[in-house]
């Protein structure tokens, strides 16, 4: 995972085979005020203690972040970067986030990794990270072909989606919006942007050297929408995508069932 930055722009590639990369957005601000949507918070969340419809992301402090199987282990499973950088550019730089799952009371919380297999989780320390909290959540049905946008309870958008062949499935879990991207040419098959998330494909182990992530993002053929024509990665509308750019934060949860 530590070649995550150069995955990040395959990924897109890996959707299509095009050779036109996405360039990173302009690296994304923590939300330090109250929305209605999204809130800085100072006290760590426990599993009871979540307000209904709202989910946590951790903001990793240190330039290293030691990841655990367990909590109290002796020595980390993993250690991963912050910033990470896209394509190893040093001026792409993306903060380390998670979505949390879990808080115990004795100082850890248990976050979803960006990493193989999909859904693999971890235990970070409390005092390593950051929360901050989002009532914003995706929801993609594979068989349905649909894609649902919800602020809390409230929904966003909904509409159509393009999803992956048989050979080369969309695979259903549970992640989270990693990074976002935007197109050089919004007139090429990602369209004018695209979110990165911490989903891999199943199907395909790497792509001209890099991980196969999946993403969500526009498309040049609205014909497309509803069938099962790509990589592995999820297509919408263009107009849907260019509206979610500017409104959903990294971290956002992403739900994806068959």
């Amino acid at each position: 995972m530590l070649a995550i930055g150069a995955a990040v722009l395959l990924l897109l590639a890996a959707c299509t085979g095009s050779n036109d990369r996405p360039s990173l957005i302009g690296r994304p601000k923590k939300h330090t005020t109250t929305t209605s949507s999204t809130t800085t918070t100072t006290i760590p969340p426990t599993t009871t203690t979540l307000p209904i419809g709202t989910r946590f992301v951790a903001y990793a402090k240190p330039p290293q972040l030691q990841i655990f199987n367990q909590p109290g282990d002796p020595q980390p499973a993993m250690t991963l970067a912050n910033p990470w950088l896209v394509n190893d550019d040093p001026t792409a730089k993306v903060p380390l986030l998670f979505l949390v799952l879990e808080r115990n009371a004795f100082g850890w919380i248990r976050v979803l990794l960006p990493v193989r297999p999909n859904g693999s989780s971890g235990w970070v320390r409390a005092s390593d990270v950051d929360l901050q909290s989002t009532r914003y959540r995706i929801d993609i049905s594979l068989s349905s072909h649909r894609i649902q946008v919800f602020n809390g309870d409230q929904p966003v958008y909904d509409g159509p989606v393009a999803v992956g062949t048989a050979a080369t499935p969309t695979p259903a879990g549970s992640y989270f919006i990693r990074v976002l991207i935007k197109a050089p040419n919004p007139n090429t098959v990602y369209g004018p942007y695209a979110y990165g998330l911490s989903s891999h494909s199943d199907a395909l182990n790497t792509f001209n050297g890099g991980d196969a992530e999946i993403g969500i993002h526009g498309n040049n053929d609205a014909s497309v929408l509803g069938k099962n024509v790509t990589h592995g990665c999820v297509r919408i509308d263009n107009n849907a995508i260019t509206q979610l750019a500017g409104m959903l934060p990294l971290g956002t949860p992403v739900e994806i069932t068959p």
